[in-house]
């Protein structure tokens, strides 16, 4: 089984100015194993090229911050690019993150 360091992104909806509600990133590092390492591609009239997609299983071993807030993991940044997090199963003390398509979201963050 291989493993994993990185960093994972969580969103918080704030207030940016009156009215105007944005996502803001806090992100953070984890440590965990590669379960499951599979892709495919995405085939779409729409584009000339197909879309890369991972259907990989990241098990992380969960601090209190990533228990209490694993409704807002957004990302995590795999071999150097951040893909979208598309489900999470909590198994404790391991969340077990499962990912997809490339995240093209908000990254900016506080650190």
């Amino acid at each position: 089984m291989a493993k994993f360091y990185g960093e994972i992104g969580f969103a918080d909806t704030v207030e940016t100015r009156p009215g105007v509600w944005a996502e803001q990133i806090t992100k953070r590092q984890y440590y965990g194993d590669l379960i499951r390492n599979t892709r495919s591609l995405e085939q779409s009239s729409d584009t000339i090229n197909d879309g890369i997609r991972i259907a990989n299983e990241i098990s992380i071993l969960a601090d209190p911050y990533a228990r209490e807030h694993f409704y807002a993991m957004r990302y995590i940044d795999f071999q150097g690019v951040k893909w979208k997090i598309e489900r999470v199963e909590v198994q404790y003390p391991r969340l077990v993150l499962q990912i997809g398509g490339v995240y093209h979201g908000n990254s900016d963050s506080e650190t």
